[in-house]
């Protein structure tokens, strides 16, 4: 066994308490200080000194050898704070979210006590405590190390700690009754401190913005979903309102007949239609020529083939739909591009 007698400077004396029984021998004590210098090979009973050049917490230990003993060889350990003066620090991040389970990793040289007042009332003397904060607010942590065997015996440091409560969700929207084939509009109605959201339409589609601005969002069949919006605060506090959104889709599907690739509006041409599952959507110039293809309503044609914009002409297209109730549609037709 390991015990402490004297620690002066940075010189520490270490004594022996071991104990052997029955008319045993030990025959080698080797001594392990932790601070990546030699292992001390020794063949006597007794006091070892050792010092350590830098200040830190070392892990020592002894290793008794005794051939006669199963349950040799036998080691102890000591954890060893070394410091010609005590300083009191530790690490814990300064700003969190409620509730907040604080981690206190106590970082400080030499000590041997240790006094926490976590600034909400209560207090510890572990060496790397926890503490759970249940209610926003400002906390000043403080703590006190102890070590009579230094110079200055005691040192302090505090820190404060601000748990940040989250923002509050909270949003409307319309129709709220179900109106067959109508794009639902969402408005974010969180409370001013939150600055990052997520939307969650219950759908499988998502939209993560930091505008508050009025959301469109089309479903593609009709249901009852789940929509939720997820409200951030700046250290990303985060609260979340849901509400049930019910749908009325019916399936229709269109093609615009001529759009204007280089104007400033109707620049691009869109397959149009709702309950639209999958699609192929495809566009031909007069010699047959395939100059654009498409499976998704959302990615339409630019009029470009090869990125060079096409001619003024009429192009012609096929469409086919599978809408999510499982019919199918097929059209065909032409396209006039106006340049």
């Amino acid at each position: 066994m390991l015990s402490l007698l004297l620690v002066a400077g940075k010189a520490i004396t270490f004594n022996d308490l071991s104990t052997v029984s029955g008319g045993s021998i030990i025959a080698k004590w080797f001594w392990d200080f932790g601070d990546g210098s030699p292992i001390v090979d020794s063949t006597s009973f007794g006091s070892i000194n050792h010092s350590y050049l830098n200040p830190g917490t070392y892990k020592v230990s002894l290793t008794l050898l005794d051939t006669s003993y199963c349950n040799a060889p036998e080691t102890d350990t000591l954890s060893l704070r070394v410091s010609p003066l005590v300083k009191a620090q530790f690490e814990v991040p300064n700003e969190a979210c409620a509730p907040f389970t604080a981690v206190f990793n106590n970082t400080s040289l030499a000590g041997q006590t240790f006094a926490w007042n976590f600034g909400d009332g209560t207090t510890s003397t572990a060496i790397n405590p926890t503490h759970l904060y249940n209610t926003p607010g400002t906390y000043t942590v403080k703590l006190i190390a102890y070590d009579p065997s230094t110079c200055n015996l005691v040192d302090s440091t505090q820190q404060v700690i601000n748990v940040r409560g989250a923002p509050t969700a909270a949003f409307s929207y319309t129709p709220t009754v179900p109106t067959e084939n109508v794009t639902h509009i969402f408005t974010n109605a969180s409370s001013p401190d939150a600055v990052r959201f997520v939307w969650d339409f219950g759908d499988g589609d998502t939209l993560a913005t930091s505008s508050r601005a009025d959301v469109d969002h089309e479903y593609n069949s009709t249901g009852t979903f789940n929509a939720c919006l997820y409200a951030f605060n700046q250290i990303g506090c985060v609260d979340t309102a849901c509400r049930p959104v019910q749908t009325l889709v019916s399936p229709r599907v269109d093609v615009p007949n001529a759009f204007t690739p280089t104007g400033p509006n109707n620049n691009v041409i869109y397959i149009r239609g709702f309950a639209i599952g999958k699609m192929r959507f495809i566009i031909y110039n007069r010699w047959g020529q395939k100059v654009f293809e498409s499976n998704s309503k959302n990615q339409g044609w630019d009029g470009k083939f090869n990125g060079v914009v096409q001619p003024m002409d009429v192009y012609a297209y096929t469409l086919e739909v599978e809408f999510t109730d499982g019919t199918r549609a097929t059209k065909k037709g032409d396209i006039t591009l106006i340049r």
